[in-house]
C-alpha cells in the first residue's frame, strides 16, 4: 500500500452533489481522508463525505483479479443477444464517451439518468429552447419566476450563487435589485421569501401558461376571472428587462412528467424574447447526469434511449419502447452494462436488471443494490477522478480530485472495451 499523502488543501474542486456544480468548493485533506470541506452546502458536504470508497472486484460474488473481472464482463456482454448499457451517476464525460463506444460495439441498447428529464428534452427538440448560462442570469436578470420549485430543497446554493442575491452587472444590489415571484401549483410551491406569490390550480397549469404566452403576444386581452393571477403575472413579466424562468427539469415519475407543461414553459419563454428578455433555467439532478445527455448527443445523435441493434443508432424515446425502464420491464434485455453508481440507478430499472445478468463499474459497484454477476469498485468523478464534467445549464466543468482512490472508471472502461475487441 502506498504511503498517505501530506495533509493538504485543494482549492477550487468541483461538487457533482447537485446539478449547481459549484466549482469553488475547498477540500481539506488529512490522512488520504476528506476532514472538512468549504463552501459545499449539506448536499456537498454528504456528498464529499470522507472520501472513502470499496476498492473491491469481484465475479459472482468472489473477489478476483482486475483482469479476470474485466475478461468475465467482456465473455458476458458478447454472449448477450440483447444487452443494455446504461449510465448512472457520478461518472466523468470520459468514461461516458467509452460507455457509448461499448454500446455500439455490443450493438446494444443505450440509456442515461437524463430519460428523467426526458419531457423537457424532447419538448426543446420540437420547437427549440431559449436558455442562458447560469452566469448570464446571474448578470443580467432582474425578475426571477420559481415556477412550482424552491431550489432550496434540491439546490441549496441556487439562490446565492445564481439566481437571488448575488450582485450582476444590470443587478448592482443584487437581492434588492431583483423581483423574485413565486408560483404555487398544488403542493408544488416556490420559495417562502418571494416577493410575490401567485397561486394556480394544478389542472390550470398549462391553460395559464398558454393564456400568458399569449397575453405577451399580444393575441389576448380580455381578462377571464378564472385566469386573473396567470394575466397579471404576464403583464408584470412584460415590464421586466430581464426574466429567469426557473423549473424543475426532474419533477419526478409519479406522477409521470408532464409534456404539454414542459412544452408550455419553453413556449412562453420564447414569446418574452420579444417584448423583452426571458432565459428558461431548468433545474437539473447531480453526478453529471447533463454530461451524459451531452455525450451521447454528441456521439449518437440522441440524448437518451438510443438503440444501435441495426448496426447505427436509432432514437427510441419514451414511449416508444426504448428506454432502459420500458426494456426491463418488458423483459427484452439479457444482460446488461452499469457505468456509474449504482445507488442512483432509477428504482424501476434497478429491479429490472436484478433479474439479467449484470456488469458494474463505477463508484460502489460492490454494493450495488440489484445482484450483480460483475462488479468493479472504481474512484468517483470529482473526488478520485478527474476529468470533465457538465452543470445543469450545460457548461462543461473540469474536475480537480482531491484523493487517490479506486480504478479510474474511464480506464476501466477502455479496458473492458479492448477485452471486447480481442
Amino acid at each position: 500500500m502506498s504511503p498517505p499523502l501530506a495533509d493538504r488543501t485543494i482549492e477550487h474542486v468541483t461538487c457533482l452533489g447537485c446539478g449547481c456544480a459549484c466549482d469553488d468548493i475547498a477540500v481539506m485533506v488529512e490522512q488520504d481522508r476528506i476532514t472538512a470541506v468549504r463552501n459545499a452546502c449539506a448536499l456537498g458536504e454528504a456528498w464529499f463525505g470522507d472520501g472513502r470508497v470499496p476498492g473491491e472486484t469481484h465475479v459472482q460474488g468472489r473477489t478476483v483479479p482486475l483482469e479476470r473481472a474485466v475478461n468475465a464482463a467482456a465473455r458476458l456482454l458478447t454472449a448477450a443477444e440483447r444487452p443494455l448499457v446504461y449510465v448512472a451517476a457520478d461518472v466523468s464525460c470520459e468514461a461516458q464517451r467509452a460507455a457509448v463506444a461499448i454500446a455500439d460495439r455490443l450493438r446494444a441498447a443505450l440509456d442515461a439518468l437524463g430519460g428523467s428529464a426526458a419531457e423537457g428534452i424532447l419538448a426543446a427538440q420540437r420547437r427549440g429552447r431559449a436558455g442562458a448560462t447560469l452566469g448570464e442570469i446571474r448578470q443580467r436578470a432582474d425578475v426571477i419566476v420559481f415556477w412550482a420549485v424552491d431550489p432550496a430543497d434540491r439546490y441549496p446554493r441556487y439562490a446565492s450563487r445564481y439566481a437571488v442575491s448575488p450582485r450582476g452587472l444590470q443587478a448592482t444590489e443584487g437581492r434588492s435589485s431583483r423581483t423574485v415571484i413565486a408560483v404555487d401549483v398544488g403542493p408544488s410551491r416556490g420559495p417562502d421569501d418571494a416577493d410575490t406569490r401567485v397561486t394556480i390550480a394544478p389542472g390550470d397549469e398549462v391553460d395559464s401558461l398558454g393564456v400568458m404566452r399569449a397575453i405577451v403576444q399580444g393575441r389576448l386581452g380580455a381578462d377571464d376571472e378564472r385566469f386573473r393571477p396567470a394575466t397579471e403575472l404576464a403583464r408584470r413579466l412584460l415590464q421586466a428587462r430581464y426574466v429567469a424562468l426557473v423549473a424543475d427539469g426532474e419533477p419526478g415519475l409519479n406522477p409521470p412528467p408532464d409534456a404539454d407543461r414542459a412544452e408550455a414553459l419553453l413556449g412562453l419563454a420564447q414569446a418574452l424574447n420579444g417584448p423583452t428578455r426571458c432565459a428558461l433555467s431548468t433545474l437539473r439532478g447531480g453526478g453529471n447526469r447533463a454530461g451524459a445527455d451531452q455525450v451521447l448527443t454528441w456521439q449518437t445523435g440522441f440524448p437518451y434511449a438510443v438503440d444501435f441493434a441495426r448496426g447505427y443508432p436509432a432514437y427510441r424515446p419514451r414511449g416508444a419502447g426504448g428506454t432502459a425502464a420500458e426494456l426491463v420491464t418488458a423483459g427484452e434485455i439479457d444482460a446488461a452494462l452499469v457505468v456509474g453508481a449504482a445507488a442512483s440507478v432509477p428504482e424501476p430499472v434497478a429491479r429490472g436488471l436484478g433479474r439479467v445478468a449484470t456488469v458494474v463499474i463505477g463508484p460502489r459497484a460492490s454494493a450495488a443494490p440489484f445482484a450483480a454477476a460483475v462488479a468493479i469498485d472504481t474512484g468517483v468523478a470529482g473526488i478520485h477522478e478527474g476529468g470533465l464534467a457538465f452543470r445543469m445549464d450545460d457548461v462543461p466543468l473540469p474536475l480537480r480530485p482531491a484523493l487517490p482512490g479506486p480504478r479510474a472508471a474511464a480506464a476501466t472502461m477502455q479496458a473492458l472495451r479492448e477485452a471486447l475487441e480481442s
